[in-house]
């Protein structure tokens, strides 16, 4: 069995024959987990609480997590932490389910690794940065602008014009 399975997978059979408005609240907190087929997540920390409804069991789930990201200005390798809250049904039967279609399963675990994976993948910036005020990387020489070792002169001309730019400084030296 696979970590996902083990950690994000819970026994919450117990609550099918729980009255109305039982509830329990399970922790997690991985400091690595992989779930498949891509996410690679570090210091996944969160809770799910289970609710019994008329309808299913309500999954109420909070988390936080950390990600392994390139930054999109300087290309340096950064954290990025993703938060979630979502709320889930899994009804007892295809006639209670709501829009997602989830159904409990009938030896009573839940696996929350597809739907965390789901809800991070979303949170997942599409650019992000290592801090926000990078200025990415340097056009001649392709090192980090943050470094010190940007003396060198950029020459901010238009390559078009730099036969203009000649006419004009041997002007200025006559």
């Amino acid at each position: 069995m696979n970590q996902t399975r083990q950690s994000l997978r819970l026994n919450v059979g117990f609550l099918i024959h729980q009255s109305v408005g039982s509830s329990r609240v399970f922790y997690f907190e991985l400091p690595t987990i992989f779930i498949e087929p891509d996410l690679n997540l570090q210091d996944l920390k969160g809770s799910a609480k289970i609710s019994r409804t008329p309808q299913g069991l309500l999954a109420q789930v909070k988390l936080r997590a950390i990600i392994q990201a390139d930054c999109a200005r300087c290309l340096a390798n950064t954290d990025q932490q993703l938060n979630s809250e979502f709320t889930e049904l899994f009804a007892f039967s295809m006639r209670s389910a709501s829009e997602s279609e989830l159904i409990l399963p009938e030896d009573g675990y839940i696996d929350l690794g597809p739907l965390v994976r789901e809800y991070l993948v979303l949170e997942i910036p599409i650019n992000p940065l290592c801090q926000p005020d990078c200025q990415g990387i340097c056009a001649v020489c392709g090192e980090p602008q943050g470094d010190q070792s940007h003396l060198h002169k950029v020459d901010t001309r238009d390559p078009r014009m730099a036969v203009l730019g000649t006419l004009l400084e041997n002007q200025t030296m006559e």
